[in-house]
């Protein structure tokens, strides 16, 4: 397996928990600390710093420090990675879907036979 592959799915990894996946959305406007991540979840220190550790590992987020606090930063480049491979399934998808329309909008006969 190439480096980038090993890279994507750590990427892939950590975005398939929906903590995770929140707390990347709590990134979006600017850096957090780890107690803001982590309002409105019911988990422990710990497991909070078990996803920090995973969205970190997967190059997500990066840490920043500020004096004797330690912020999450969301980080793009791997967000964009996904992006582009995931991208390049768009004209399957596309094909697909205009074929899905095609069979909807057909004319159908009273048998429920396209015409």
């Amino acid at each position: 397996m190439a480096p980038d592959d090993d890279q994507l799915d750590r990427i892939f990894s950590a975005l398939s928990d929906r903590t995770r996946r929140a707390m990347l959305e709590r990134l979006r406007p600017g850096p957090r600390s780890a107690g803001d991540l982590a309002e409105g979840f019911t988990l422990s220190q710990p497991t909070v710093s078990k996803h920090l550790k995973v969205l970190e590992g997967a190059g997500l987020i990066r840490r920043e420090r500020d004096g004797t606090r330690i912020y999450s930063v969301l980080a793009i480049d791997p967000l964009v990675r996904a992006a582009i491979f995931v991208s390049q399934f768009e004209q399957v998808v596309d094909a697909r879907l205009d074929r899905l329309a095609a069979l909807v909008e057909s004319p159908r006969d009273p048998r429920g036979e396209q015409r």
